[in-house]
Parts: structure tokens; C-alpha cells; sequence
């Protein structure tokens, strides 16, 4: 057999076979300086967005969890979080909008959020079903200049983390858009079809700061 064709052959076994690896963050335990920095592929100035997360955690029920955190020097300007209640919500430098669905478990959940300044049309999709449509912070924008970490919320630029509000647990797979993606591609998200990567973080590519206990698990999708 020529080598192109055993190429080709070997090509096509690969992709038959459909496995991805995807890198993890498992944090173990409870802490106040345990925390992940993603750096973005661009700045987080945004009057719309697509946010997306695969994640698991066993703290329901018991208190507030941290999920996402992009802290300017003046604000939380985006920060997402399972509430003390279960609800899942995200906050826009002020009051937040709240979202009452299934709570997060040690089963992993793809999780996305969605915002339109122009509209105010805020979203939330577990494992590709979407929630109702909420209207909040009509006409807001992002600011940039931030910084984005998982594992602590901070209460200022960078410090003043509280371990009570710490995230334990899986969490991976963050990408984001600077655009609300169409609901049948997150649903192609969900499911490992080829989707535009996202061009605000793209999570095959994103530069990661690791700062205390947190582990960086490989496993195949």
C-alpha cells in the first residue's frame, strides 16, 4: 500500500473515532487562595456575549459557589454563581439576574449564559435546554481593562478572596464569544460538534495562571 493512502487511512481512523482530550481544573478543597487566571485572546469589552463552562461540584444546597469572576478595579463586571438557594445567575456590575432551574450536581453539566445589551435578552442553557429569556441591564457594555479568574470571587482587583464563596469542584471547558450564539449551536457545543471557537477565550488555546491547590486533570471527550 503507498504511504499516502496509509496516511490517509490513519487520518480517517482518528477522526472516526471522535476523541478530544480536554484539559480539567479539579479543585479539591475549600481555600481563599486557591485560583485559576485566564488570560483572553481579547479584551472583555462586550455589549453581548456567549459564556459556556462544563461543570460539576457536590456543594449544593450549602452555600453560594463563585462559578466565573472578571473584576475591574471599580467592579464585578461579570460575575457568574450558583446561589446560596441553588439558582444560577450572573451580575453585570450591580444587581444580578437570577435563574431558578435544576441545580448543579457531581454530574457534569454544560452550563452557558447569554446577554444582549441592545435587546437586554439574558439566557442561561443547561446541557443544551434553554431557560426562559430575562430582560436586564438594557444598553450596558463590558468594560475592559480586568482581569478573569474561577476558583475566587474578588472583592478587589486581585485579593480579599473569601473561602466561603470558593469553588470546589470540576470545572472546564470555558470558551467565550463576544456574540449570543444561535441556540442550535449550542446544542452542537453540547453534543462535540465543530463549532466557531470562541474569540474572547478559546479553551484549547487559553493561557492559564495556576496559583494553590488546583489540579489540572487530561481526560478524552
Amino acid at each position: 500500500m503507498r504511504l499516502s493512502a496509509v496516511l490517509f487511512m490513519i487520518a480517517i481512523s482518528v477522526a472516526q473515532s471522535g476523541s478530544v482530550t480536554l484539559k480539567t481544573l479539579v479543585f479539591p478543597s475549600e481555600t481563599s487562595n486557591s485560583y485559576v487566571e485566564l488570560v483572553p485572546l481579547k479584551p472583555l469589552q462586550l455589549k453581548a456575549f456567549t459564556l459556556c463552562m462544563r461543570v460539576a461540584t457536590e456543594l449544593s444546597g450549602r452555600r453560594e459557589v463563585i462559578l466565573f469572576a472578571y473584576r475591574t478595579r471599580d467592579a464585578d463586571a461579570l460575575n457568574v454563581w450558583r446561589e446560596l438557594d441553588g439558582r444560577l445567575s450572573f451580575y453585570l456590575s450591580g444587581d444580578g439576574v437570577l435563574f431558578r432551574v435544576p441545580e448543579l450536581g457531581a454530574l457534569e453539566t454544560h452550563l452557558c449564559v447569554t446577554w444582549d445589551s441592545s435587546s437586554g435578552a439574558a439566557a442561561l442553557f443547561m446541557n443544551g435546554r434553554k431557560s426562559l429569556t430575562k430582560i436586564y441591564k438594557k444598553g450596558h457594555t463590558v468594560c475592559k481593562g480586568g482581569r478573569v479568574l474561577v476558583g475566587q470571587d474578588p472583592d478587589s482587583y486581585l485579593g480579599a478572596f473569601d473561602p466561603k464563596q470558593s469553588f470546589i469542584g470540576e470545572i472546564g471547558d470555558i470558551n467565550m464569544w463576544d456574540s449570543v450564539l444561535s441556540d442550535s449551536t449550542i446544542q452542537d457545543l453540547v453534543s462535540g460538534k465543530e463549532v466557531p471557537r470562541g474569540n474572547v477565550f478559546d479553551w484549547q488555546t487559553t493561557q492559564l495562571t495556576i496559583r494553590g491547590k488546583v489540579e489540572v486533570i487530561n481526560r478524552e471527550v
